[in-house]
């Protein structure tokens, strides 16, 4: 069996004994390599019967350690592995598993020598765990229980310094105290922390000073320098060393940079470039434009950097205004209110920059402020008219007569010049030109009287143009109020009847009337009624004058009757008590209505006494029906008549037609009087005494005059041509136009012979045919025809 760690106290106490013996029996290894023995004790009796003692067997382990990196020749001799049961005579196999046996680590069986075959590097893998196991060499079976042990790798200093997260950026404001902390960096080592100083890291910094320093141990960089200024120079490189082994001689070493950068404080003043800024700016001008520019430099960044600007003393305070413009940080200078060159020709400002954040730790480095001097020189312009008010107001009576003065605008010319000035109305301010304006005194007058009932007021313009120079004008607002003349007569607010009815009582009040008036009404002016004088006598209706600008009409009489008379008209006067007084007749009409015992209207119609005189709604009725029969009768009879085969009028374009005949019979010539009977060349009505045309269906016929045509027996083709001609031109039937008739009738024997243009064309005999100009006019086309074709083949 194998045995455990218990024996462990018993063999550290042997530890000094066994020293020599182990050293002197085991082979020569690394000062840093220790062996594991295994021993086992027996004690056995010499003879047989005796009892046998055994002492507790087991491993006796000493920690196995390897080197890193080791690069001999041969394996390296990790440690050794005994049993007791292994009496060397080869019986006892000695088995390795767990991590790396077999491949980093090998075991000879037979001995129980462990060595490392592969270089190990701690920061790999930094302990291995194995089990060792003695088994039968023949049979296989354990000799003693499986234990295991560790392998640890030892460390040596093969790694360097890291900076992991390198390059570092860092930021500081400047004029920072010395030993403002900057930044802290860290490096690592693999190695093992544990073991020498391989992993004991101490910083330094190579490049910086003497601007930065770091702690050697912490790695915190710190400024060395006071009063640091961004404005001389904003960035920092610094480089930082990391060493290990305590840095000393023989560490190795790492290194990073830092680039550190100095951050803006408001360390600086503003500061105008020049003391005294000179501007200029035209008196044409107007309010809000800019005059000019300036700058306050300041190096700070930021609001560091933001400057405002402000007048804090000068002349032109209230004609002038500075602002700041945000993007370019400069001072805008511009006009509150216009400049007059004739006025003030220059004015002189004094303007402050200042920051507007200021840093309360370096309050006492200020003031943060600076002043300049602006000059502004008023520059002439060539300004146009201007006049003496901003508007013109007058007032004119209406129906004043034409030339009545209004008023009088006056402009004159500002510049040094000051050059005559010329006064127009524009037309379009004045479209029906009541006005005019006198050119050189700027007299407004009236063109026609004016009617302020019909345009109470006129708004017109007047324009101003100097006479030389660049012939600028300037306009201006005139109002001219028509003032009112009692020129209108009043008359009754409204135009209704008034109903009354047949029963109505002596003194009943039937309607209370008022009046209006065009004009404008004084104060405490009423209108004022009366009856028409060729009314007073009348016994019907009476009239009384309430003073308050209407009248009350009241019935006089007992009792109207409808059949007598409907309606009434009481003329009634009204006097508008005006300077000069206007009055005016104005007509009531009183209709007399039908009412119950309440003298509730039931009724104003006059029809039921109308209708008995006249005609009734029956017999309207019956009127329009007939009229509409008669309208229905007329478009049917228009209907039928276009439908009829026989045209309306025999000018229709679908009723003109030609009639051709042709004939394409062939006869024996002029001496051939029987093969063809000319009479089928003949109108066969004109047996019948009359010649009617072919192309129309005459209404009327006329009969033919005596010893109107050939007869059948005739063969005279020119006479019967030509009295159908002539019978055709005294046909009063015909209209304006002609009718084609062909006759194709030739006989053998003519002098001319065929004239066929079927024969003319199958021939090729070379005819001359200049005889055809011998036959006279009706053959001369013919002749001209051939005498062409006649030239065309020669």
């Amino acid at each position: 069996m194998w045995e455990g760690l218990g024996l462990q106290v018993f063999l550290m106490c042997l530890g000094a004994m066994l020293c020599s013996a182990v050293a002197a029996s085991a082979p020569l290894e690394h000062s840093h390599h220790r062996r594991l023995s295994l021993h086992r004790h027996r004690e056995r009796t010499g003879k047989e019967g005796q009892v046998l003692h055994r002492s507790k067997r087991g491993w006796v382990w000493n920690q196995f350690f390897v080197i890193e990196e080791y690069t001999g020749p041969d394996p390296v001799l990790v440690g050794r592995l005994h049993s007791d049961v292994d009496a060397g005579d080869g019986n006892c196999k000695y088995i390795l598993s767990g991590e790396g046996a077999g491949t980093i680590f090998v075991i000879d069986d037979k001995t129980g020598n462990i060595h490392a075959t592969k270089t190990l590097d701690r920061e790999e893998q930094a302990q291995y765990t194995l089990t060792a196991q003695a088994v039968d060499r023949a049979t296989n079976k354990p000799l003693e229980p499986p234990s295991e042990f560790i392998v640890k790798v030892q460390d040596i200093n093969d790694n360097p310094p890291e900076f992991l997260h390198g390059p570092y950026y860092a930021r500081v404001p400047e004029m920072s105290n010395v030993g403002t902390s900057v930044m802290q960096v860290t490096a690592t080592d693999a190695d093992d922390p544990t073991y020498g100083n391989s992993a004991r890291l101490v910083y330094s910094i190579l490049q910086g000073q003497p601007y930065f320093s770091v702690e050697p141990q912490t790695g915190i960089i710190r400024t060395a320098l006071p009063n640091m200024d961004r404005e001389a120079r904003q960035e920092y490189d610094v480089v930082i060393q990391a060493k290990d082994m305590g840095g000393h001689m023989g560490g190795l070493s790492g290194t990073t940079e830092v680039k550190i950068t100095l951050t803006d404080v408001n360390d600086n003043p503003p500061k105008f470039p020049q003391s005294v800024y000179s501007m200029s700016v035209s008196e044409d001008k107007v309010s809000g434009e800019e005059v000019g520019r300036l700058k306050a430099k300041d190096p700070d960044l930021g609001e560091n950097g933001l400057v405002s600007y402000r007048f804090i003393e000068g002349d032109g305070m209230t004609v002038f205004e500075i602002t700041t413009d945000t993007d370019t940080r400069e001072g805008v200078i511009k006009l509150r209110k216009p400049v007059d060159f004739e006025t003030k020709r220059a004015y002189t400002l004094r303007v402050e920059a200042s920051n507007t954040h200021v840093d309360p730790r370096f309050i006492a480095w200020g003031p943060y402020k600076d002043t300049a001097t602006v000059k502004v020189m008023v520059e002439d312009a060539d300004e146009p008219p201007a006049f003496m008010e901003t508007s013109y107001s007058f007032e004119v009576e209406e129906n004043a007569p034409d030339g009545t003065a209004v008023g009088r605008v006056h402009a004159k010319d500002t510049d040094v010049a000051n050059n005559p000035v010329r006064y127009m109305i524009p037309r379009y301010t004045d479209v029906e030109q009541f006005f005019s304006v006198g050119p050189e005194d700027g007299i407004i007058k009236t063109t026609r009287p004016l009617d302020r009932e019909t345009l109470p007021w006129h708004n017109i313009s007047v324009s101003a143009t100097e006479i030389g120079g660049h012939h600028q004008d300037t306009k201006v607002r005139v109002n001219i109020k028509v003032k009112d003349v009692n020129d209108n007569a009043p008359e009754f607010a409204t135009q209704n009847e008034i109903l009354v009815c047949e029963n109505a009582s002596p003194g009943k009040l039937i309607e209370t009337v008022s009046a209006v008036d065009k004009d404008e009404m004084a104060h405490r002016q009423y209108f004022h009624f009366s009856i028409a004088p060729e009314a007073v006598n009348n016994h019907n209706f009476s009239l009384k004058d309430n003073r308050d600008s209407t009248a009350s009409i009241y019935v006089t009489r007992r009792g109207f009757s409808r059949m007598t008379q409907d309606v009434y008209f009481l003329p009634i006067e009204i006097n508008d008590n005006g300077i000069p007084p206007m009055s005016s007749t104005n007509t009531l009409t009183i209709r007399v209505c039908s009412c119950d015992s309440k003298d509730t209207i039931l009724s104003c119609n006059v029809e039921p006494y109308i209708l008995p005189a006249g005609l009734s709604t029956g017999a309207l009725i019956a009127i329009l029906a007939c009229i509409v029969i008669l309208l229905a009768i007329v478009v049917l009879f228009v209907a039928l008549r276009r439908q009829k085969k026989e045209p309306l009028i025999v000018f229709e374009e679908e009723d003109i037609r030609e009639n051709i005949i042709t004939y394409d019979d062939e006869g024996g010539g002029e001496e051939d009087t029987e093969a063809f009977d000319i009479a089928t060349l003949q109108n066969p009505d004109g047996a019948n005494g009359f010649l009617p045309r072919k192309d129309i269906k005459p209404e009327l016929q006329y009969p033919m005059r005596p010893g109107g045509g050939p007869v059948a027996n005739s063969v005279d083709v020119d006479d019967f041509i030509k009295t159908r001609i002539n019978d055709a031109d005294s046909d009063p039937t015909a209209p304006p136009y002609d009718s084609i008739q062909i006759y194709g009738y030739e006989g053998r024997g003519s002098i001319a012979g065929s004239l066929s243009s079927l024969e003319s064309v199958t021939t090729d005999s070379d005819l001359d045919y200049d005889y055809l100009q011998s036959w006279g006019p009706r053959f001369k086309k013919l002749a001209d025809l051939y005498e062409k074709d006649k030239k065309l083949k020669n």
